[in-house]
């Protein structure tokens, strides 16, 4: 093969689909589609060792907690172990009486049988009859003409309603698919549809299901949402049929090209949990339910513990769940840059004030809790963070709510630490370093032993207490305008360092009877260098105390 200078030129663009009038553009998605999991077919077909029994089951069962009422369980055709597996969920009553579950097989009436067989006994199910249609594997692959594959389509529906009599006992539903529908024309696609709706004559009450694939994701959304439109309102007897969307991922886009579609018309959306399937996957049923969370719109499955879906989805897949995966991935809810967290930081504190029911917080746009994530996760620390990254740590972690001007003081002592570690620093990376800092380890060499407070007979306040130097207890004493001021005037009497101070703050540390409380002074020494006290204890008098000395702490080194 003569290889080109340039590879576009061996590539045509996708033709367009003649819909001038298309309506889909000016809708949205007002409620949540009927919803397939093929994650044990489609998924497990595209694994490199697929789902024995065991993983199978497993994944089945998560399948129906999270809310899925179709799954499609395999392709029962193709041997021993996937027929077994389907007898099993039929035979041990683990089908829950509201969830249909579906099969797969190819237009052949040897195929269609054992389909039928394996699932005979079931309350509901739905057997999936597909043939391909597209021009290429009408001329490559099969070498037939367009009578040839819509006379194998028909047959295919015959054989499905004569199977279907065979096991009057089930609830039958049928699924069509024009396979490879995306790069078929769509009037021949609709001529083979309605070949299959004269044979199996479906009723507004009993529809046929018709599935239109994305087999291989050939152009940009926009496109497959025009040949859906475009089939809806061509195909005779719409209300007859549940228009189904298989979108695959080749060019990215497979869940724009569901949510379009969703807008051109169809009623349910084809997919795996997180993606998973042949080449670069499925749809992902996650993102797209999930988005819906984000425009008011409930999708009616439930990932609220979306850590427990992914352990069991990896376990069974044995893929794993890529960190930036839209809403499960482990980082996506986690900011590093100091602008975003920043903008987080404010965000969760504007959200605690107003105190309503509406989710608005910069850069995240989905509650991380309706997911079952905490907000320990949501800011993380590496060279890149700012100020507002570590002071969320500290929060989070110990419950310090650091004064802004505070934050900007610490910000250069966690940079010099990431920038000397070279990787993302942790909450007690964080902790450890701040204690060091602001002397909270022990011993110090001003360590508060005891004390007590007086109001003098002039209206100020009288300081006296027991203070370690060293090691060594001493008795001082101090007189001041307040107890802040009367400590500092202890320790510049007592000790010689002399201390201006500047601003104070406080604050309780959780609630009840195990609250803390949590002091912070900013002081400046005769030099001008400006300091930072932090003081912590069960009561806030003492908390104001241990700060004073934490600064001068600070000043003796």
């Amino acid at each position: 093969m003569t290889m080109l200078k340039d590879p576009s030129a061996k590539y045509r663009p996708f033709p367009q689909i003649n819909l001038p009038d298309r309506r889909w553009p000016g809708r949205v998605i007002t409620q949540a589609p009927r919803w397939l999991s093929t994650d044990l077919r489609d998924g497990n077909q595209a694994l490199i060792d697929p789902m024995g029994a065991e993983k199978k089951t497993r994944f089945f069962d998560l399948l129906v907690k999270v809310g899925l009422k179709e799954i499609e369980v395999g392709f029962p055709s193709a041997g021993a172990t996937e027929f077994d597996f389907i007898r099993g969920l039929v035979d041990s009553g683990r089908i829950p009486d509201d969830v249909m579950v579906q099969v797969l097989t190819q237009s052949r009436e040897d195929l269609i049988k054992t389909s039928f067989e394996s699932l005979a006994g079931a309350k509901s199910a739905i057997v999936h009859v597909y043939n391909a249609v597209s021009p290429l594997w009408r001329q490559v692959v099969f070498g037939l003409e367009k009578p040839q594959i819509k006379e194998i389509a028909r047959q295919g529906a015959m054989f499905l309603r004569d199977q279907a009599a065979r096991f009057p006992q089930t609830d039958w539903h049928f699924e069509y698919s024009p396979e490879t529908f995306s790069t078929a024309e769509v009037d021949f696609s609709i001529e083979c549809c309605e070949a299959v709706m004269e044979v199996l004559q479906p009723t507004t009450q009993h529809p046929i299901i018709l599935n239109l694939p994305a087999t291989v994701e050939a152009a940009t959304p926009n496109i497959y949402a025009d040949q859906i439109e475009y089939f809806c309102r061509n195909l005779p007897n719409r209300d007859r049929a549940v228009i189904s969307l298989h979108t695959h991922n080749d060019r990215g886009t497979g869940v724009a090209a569901a949510e379009l579609g969703l807008m051109a018309g169809a009623d349910r959306v084809e997919g795996c949990l997180f993606g998973n399937g042949e080449r670069t996957g499925n749809c992902c049923l996650v993102t797209v339910a999930l988005n819906m969370y984000t425009q008011g719109i409930n999708p009616e499955l439930d990932f609220s513990n979306i850590d427990e879906v992914i352990q069991t989805v990896e376990y069974c897949n044995q893929l794993k769940v890529p960190e930036r995966h839209p809403y499960g991935g482990e980082l996506v809810f986690t900011a590093f840059s100091g602008s975003h967290q920043d903008a987080i930081k404010k965000g969760f504190a504007a959200q605690e004030s107003r105190n309503d029911q509406l989710w608005s917080v910069p850069y995240l746009p989905i509650d991380p809790a309706d997911l079952g994530r905490s907000y320990e996760a949501v800011i993380r620390v590496n060279s890149q963070s700012g100020k507002g990254g570590f002071a969320w740590v500290i929060e989070q972690d110990q419950g310090l709510k650091l004064p802004k001007k505070m934050q900007a003081h610490f910000s250069k002592h966690v940079q010099e630490l990431a920038d000397e570690l070279g990787r993302e620093l942790v909450a007690e990376d964080i902790w450890d370093v701040f204690q060091r800092v602001y002397r909270l380890n022990t011993p110090q060499h001003f360590q508060l032993v005891d004390f007590d407070e007086k109001r003098a007979a002039d209206g100020t306040r009288v300081f006296a207490g027991k203070i370690e130097l060293d090691g060594t207890e001493r008795s001082v004493s101090g007189r001041g305008n307040g107890l802040i001021s009367s400590v500092v005037s202890t320790i510049a009497d007592s000790f010689g360092v002399a201390l201006e101070v500047r601003d104070y703050s406080e604050h309780a540390m959780g609630a009840g009877s195990d609250a803390r409380a949590a002091a912070y002074v900013e002081c400046v020494t005769p030099e001008g260098k400006t300091i930072w006290g932090v003081g912590i204890d069960e009561d806030v008098a003492t908390a104001s105390v241990r700060a004073v000395l934490s600064a001068a702490n600070a000043v003796a080194g």
